[in-house]
């Protein structure tokens, strides 16, 4: 859900100059050359999964989709380049007027993904490509991480809910894209305010430590707290001794009190502990929220402590140790005329390294096996085998430059549930391991 959809303003501003220099210098030249209107095809694909993870999770497209609308280059965009010199007049003329056109596909979001899988294949003409891999492949990379991080974690809980709460990890705007991705991968709340005006995500959040110690004692705190927020209010109780906390927290607010929070210490001790104690006082149905540094390893630990819910900050924003999924967008086809009948050639790198790609407009499906888990991740170029057809990823985004694929927020979210469901089991094991799905190609 975007803004849009909650009715509420919003300035969105020109996307354009989330680009690198040499996309606009290409043009320039391609513009040059006569080549510029050549139909081509880029295709975003990693080469590999982070080291350890069995999936990736494709996150960022609805932002995508919002910055493609947006990519204009306003007056004050075309005088900063001007004045900067970056190109020349002729270029500017074109930029004045750009507006993308074209076709672009993609595996929808939420949607799981494998080494060398044609996440997103964006088709027009070279000029209004090429200017897109910087602002598209920043979103995914973030994105998709944190979506992926956001997984795991999501296993690891086994059902508990999962609050994300990173946003002093990370940069303020990189924290609203954030909340979004993780809200794709499993977490239910944010703490994060502009996260929930721009995309309606829940949001979360009752008192920090600085709230019982801005108070005369601890309890003066916990009244104040509860006669503002209601017995069902959370309640942090690590400030000072957990187990005078937890007693003071419940003869303040009761048995009716929501939960209590902890924030610190070896929380599976300490969620026995509390749990113990809040069933003696009669708070049987008070939950119980730890924080703390989590991440999926941490959480996956405390299966088997009564523990309510996981709020999780510097390691979701973070990818969990792997900020970026290493996408890159690649020319992969083009024509070799201006004609937009002309057939179109497949082209690839074929530098060394390990920094090659697969040339060719291409499709992507997921065979099945006979009792309908994923056995293989298929990729090829050409005619679709009829055993495959019904099984495609890909999905239109944009047609003629109208955007046709924006969805609910909800709906990448159940995507996800149902395509990580889809995998082998071995899909959710948190050991290293190789990708839970081989590559094929045809």
């Amino acid at each position: 859900m975007s803004t849009a959809d909650l009715g509420l303003p919003v300035d969105v501003p020109s996307t354009a100059l989330f680009t690198d220099r040499y996309e606009l210098t290409m043009l320039q030249a391609a513009l040059r050359s006569g080549a510029a209107h050549r139909r081509s095809v880029f295709e975003t694909f990693t080469r590999r999964l982070p080291e350890g993870r069995r999936y990736g999770v494709v996150a960022g497209t609805g932002r995508v989709l919002d910055a493609v609308e947006n990519f204009r280059f306003d007056r004050p965009v075309l005088d900063f380049l001007s004045r900067a010199g970056v190109v020349d007049d002729a270029t500017l003329d074109y930029l004045a007027d750009f507006r993308f056109t074209g076709d672009i596909w993609g595996y929808p979001e939420g949607e799981v993904y494998f080494p060398g899988s044609p996440i997103l294949r964006v088709e027009g003409t070279f000029a209004e490509a090429v200017v897109l891999e910087t602002v598209v492949l920043s979103i995914l990379n973030h994105d998709s991480a944190i979506a992926a991080a956001a997984s795991r974690m999501a296993v690891a809980a086994g059902g508990r809910p999962l609050m994300e709460m990173g946003a002093r990890r990370t940069h303020e705007l990189a924290a609203v894209a954030a909340s979004r991705a993780a809200y794709i991968g499993g977490f239910r709340s944010s703490s994060n305010l502009a996260a929930g005006f721009r995309y309606g995500l829940p949001t979360i959040g009752t008192s920090a430590h600085a709230f019982t110690l801005l108070h005369d004692t601890e309890k003066d705190a916990f009244t104040a707290q509860v006669e503002s927020l209601g017995r069902d209010t959370t309640l942090l109780v690590d400030t000072y001794d957990v187990a005078t906390a937890v007693r003071t927290a419940v003869e303040v607010a009761g048995p009716e009190l929501g939960s209590v929070r902890i924030d610190s210490g070896d929380l599976l001790l300490l969620a026995h502990r509390v749990r113990q104690q809040l069933d003696d006082l009669g708070a049987k149905d008070t939950r119980i929220v730890v924080t703390s540094d989590l991440d999926e390893y941490a959480i996956a630990s405390l299966a088997a402590a009564p523990v309510d819910a996981y709020g999780v900050g510097t390691s979701l924003v973070t990818g969990s140790g792997h900020p970026t999924c290493s996408m890159v967008y690649k020319l992969v086809a083009r024509s070799s005329s201006d004609d937009p009948d002309s057939p179109l050639v497949a082209v690839a790198k074929k530098s060394m390294g390990g920094k090659t790609s697969v040339g060719g407009r291409k499709w992507a499906a997921r065979r099945l096996d006979a009792e309908g888990v994923a056995e293989a991740e298929v990729i090829g170029t050409g005619e679709v085998p009829a055993d495959l057809v019904d099984r495609l990823l890909l999905v239109p985004l944009v047609r003629g430059g109208v955007v046709v694929g924006r969805e609910p927020l909800d709906a990448a979210r159940d995507r996800h549930v149902a395509a990580r469901g889809g995998l082998p089991l071995s899909a959710t094991q948190l050991s290293r391991g190789e990708p839970a799905l081989p590559v094929e190609y045809r």
